[in-house]
């Protein structure tokens, strides 16, 4: 170096100038710079906050839409609209592929969190070729509007995007996240003629189920006495519920990730963390509000009273929203680690409404559930690897749901590897399969005993009474006390909205955390990694964390002892007319007595058509057949099946679907006389037949190597075809292939 040359300066510490004192100096300096630049993302963050609720219609959606539908120009006016979300560049959409809508939560936040990202439900349907269209809603309530009026309104938005795409091979699919899952739900029972596949994430539908030692979110409402506290809240926010207080139950659930582990995780990694930590807060503080109406019947109807899976629930006009109605497949995506909505409540509905898989065919229902290990509420719709796989696997494949027989199935997902059969025939980077299950298998997960039960039916109970004490005496003094300035001003006080505008740029200190932040990031001096002081703030944050988790723990006992304590009280029970020592299941849904005489006349319908249908519906019997031991269907064999079906191109998948069904329930009411009228059904020429066989056999192998009940049943449909050999069985029925079916 030359003497008019100046060193230049090292952004690293001189460890020999500060000799063992090095390592604590280097800490000491990345500590103050990160926190410097936490609090500058918290500026942000409130700057960020201010300026998405100044918005007329906020959202977090990551795609340009256009405006199809708004809900405030209907017949009955709401706060929710249609939009069509426009591809982005580089995406081909095909026409002759269903649309798909995805509706998001009105839980206290705003809407757009489907597709805030590439990696969203949105973005995998768009990989699919979908057409994709959003349901969304803005901040204020119209005056007035119910549930009622959105379950109209959510009606039209199905029926309008249906007619936008009549070359489309099937009708809308459906998402519906949380909240909007049960909404959707109710919606469809109402309305099933416009509905194709239904998918409902993290939606509780049944909700007092669960088990004991978890999931405590459910006895909330016996705990505050029902849901005369919600009328209270209402009516201090002169008839509006201010959705932050449902964001706080949120929060409430984990305390640990509320109170310390979202802001460390980014401070810990604050040179990259915080462009994921503000998106997610944009939508996280979206608050929204509620009328009145709207939030009283939730609580009433859904989360006290848990009425929709017993099938209580009438609209002003007396119709009774039975989810038996449904004739779209349902596919229901839960998580074990969904604490707000765990697997029992999202499935428990099943068990209300039905005896047995009998019974959920009996009324032409196919369900199809998937079960998460380890993801946790939000993540079942916001999680970009669950995007990109279970949501994506659902978009790829949703016409083989639709397609699927009646009953109740399991997705399965299994990685495709370089062994995997006929990989080109599954579109993704996993294999979906669908597994048949019983109710057994839901009843596994655990769930409410007849004691639990009569619990619940107490709370339910008191609560009616509270709240019928709370509108008689109190609610008069309390409407009359609040103005609509006060309702403003508790609105803007709520805790959760003051951590936005406290550290918003309104706060005049906040100017010298943007200078200072501004100075770090052009000379910062990040720690290193095996620094010993990290370990220790590591240390430090996990002793923080599990101390946290201990105190949620320990009250999530209490308020699970308390709730079995005061609800199991044979006293309080027989007090608000529950039978202490009742047996009697208090939500079976009733049975409709119309049902089975409409039954019995498909099924004789059904025997008359068994030797009919030709070559068609003969190979799809004989399909059908062979698969049956498997207990699954597998995406390969159905993409096999549509390039076969797109070659001959002369069957829609409409008609596929009717085909599939029709031929599935005739083997389900006699199989043997089914199999006994395949060769009548079958046309003379045996170059035919042959083809035909090839194309069962083709289908047959495409997930691998047939088993040997597999080979059993095809030698049986070889003799049926008159081709081969088959058990002395099967040689007698294709000897009188009439001989039931008469």
């Amino acid at each position: 170096m030359t003497s008019g040359q100046k060193k230049a300066p090292s952004s690293e510490f001189d460890t020999a100038a500060f000799g063992m004192f090095a390592p604590a100096m280097e800490y000491a300096t990345d500590a103050f710079q990160r926190s410097i630049l936490f609090w500058d993302v918290m500026r942000e963050r409130g700057n960020q906050y201010r300026e998405h609720m100044a918005e007329t219609a906020p959202n977090v959606l990551d795609y340009k839409a256009e405006l199809v539908v708004d809900g405030r120009t209907l017949e009955r006016p709401v706060n929710y609209a249609l939009v069509r979300i426009v591809p982005p560049a580089g995406v081909k959409i095909n026409p002759k592929l269903r649309p798909f809508i995805v509706v998001d939560p009105r839980a206290g936040h705003g809407p757009g969190i489907g597709g805030f990202k590439a990696d969203s439900e949105i973005g995998v349907a768009f990989k699919a070729g979908h057409p994709c269209y959003f349901v969304g809603f803005l901040p204020e309530p119209v005056p007035g509007q119910t549930i009622g009026d959105i379950a109209r309104a959510e009606a039209l938005f199905v029926e309008k995007v249906a007619a936008e795409h009549p070359e489309a091979n099937g009708k809308p699919c459906v998402i519906g996240n949380c909240q909007a899952g049960w909404a959707i739900m109710m919606v469809a029972a109402l309305r099933p003629e416009l509905f194709g596949p239904i998918i409902v994430a993290g939606s509780p539908l049944s909700y007092w189920a669960g088990v004991h030692g978890k999931y405590p979110m459910r006895y909330s409402g016996g705990l505050l006495g029902g849901s005369w506290l919600t009328a209270l809240a209402s009516d201090l926010g002169h008839g509006k519920f201010d959705g932050a207080w449902l964001v706080q139950n949120f929060e409430n659930q984990n305390p640990a990730n509320t109170l310390w582990t979202k802001q460390y995780n980014l401070y810990s990694k604050i040179d990259t963390e915080a462009p994921r930590y503000l998106g997610f807060e944009k939508w996280w503080g979206g608050h929204v509000n509620l009328n009145a109406e709207e939030i009283q019947f939730i609580v009433d109807e859904l989360f006290i009273g848990n009425n929709l899976a017993a099938g209580r629930i009438k609209t002003p006009d007396g119709a009774t929203i039975d989810l038996r109605n449904i004739r779209s497949p349902i596919v229901v995506f839960c998580s074990k680690g969904d604490n707000v909505t765990p697997p029992q409540q999202a499935l428990g509905w099943i068990l209300d409404l039905y005896n047995s898989v009998d019974d959920i065919r009996a009324n032409g229902q196919t369900i199809v559930y998937t079960i998460h290990e380890t993801i946790g509420h939000l993540g079942i719709f916001v999680s970009g690897g669950v995007a990109k796989k279970e949501h994506g696997e659902f978009s790829s494949n949703i016409d083989l749901i639709d397609t699927l027989p009646p009953g109740l199935y399991q997705a399965i997902f299994e990685d495709k590897t370089a062994e995997t059969t006929n990989p080109d025939l599954a579109l993704g980077n996993w294999v979906m399969r669908c597994e048949t299950r019983t109710l057994e298998d839901i009843r596994a997960l655990g769930g409410n005993d007849m004691a639990d039960e009569r619990r619940f039916a107490t709370a339910a109970r008191v609560s009616d009474i509270n709240l019928a004490l709370y509108r008689t005496f109190a609610q008069p003094v309390v409407r009359a006390m609040v103005s609509t300035q006060a309702a403003d001003w508790m609105r803007q006080m709520h805790p959760l909205r003051l951590q936005y505008e406290m550290f918003s740029d309104q706060n005049p200190a906040m100017a010298q955390i943007e200078m200072l932040a501004e100075q770090i990031r052009q000379d910062r001096k990040p720690v290193a990694s095996d620094n010993p002081f990290v370990a220790m703030q590591e240390n430090f944050s996990n002793q923080i964390v599990s101390a946290l988790d201990g105190c949620r723990e320990a009250m999530e006992k209490l308020a699970e002892r308390t709730f079995l304590a005061v609800y199991g009280s044979p006293t309080l029970q027989a007090a608000v007319g529950i039978d202490p020592a009742g047996t009697q299941h208090l939500r079976k849904a009733a049975k409709n007595p119309l049902h089975g005489e409409l039954l019995q006349k498909r099924i004789e319908e059904l025997k008359s058509r068994i030797p009919e249908g030709g070559l068609r519906a003969a190979v799809i019997r004989a399909l059908i057949y062979a698969g049956m031991n498997r207990a699954s269907i597998d995406e390969r064999g159905f993409e096999m099946a549509r390039r076969i079906r797109e070659e001959h191109g002369d069957m829609s998948l409409a008609d596929f679907k009717a085909l599939m069904r029709e031929q599935f329930y005739i083997l389900l009411i006699d199989q043997e006389a089914a199999l006994a009228a395949i060769p009548s059904m079958l046309p003379a020429d045996a170059e035919t037949r042959q083809k035909a066989y090839g194309l069962i056999s083709q289908l047959m192998n495409a997930r691998g190597e047939l088993s040997a009940e597999d080979k059993k049943r095809m030698s049986e449909i070889a003799l049926l075809f008159g081709l081969g050999s088959a058990p002395p069985r099967l040689r007698e029925v294709a000897r009188k292939p009439q001989a039931k079916a008469s």
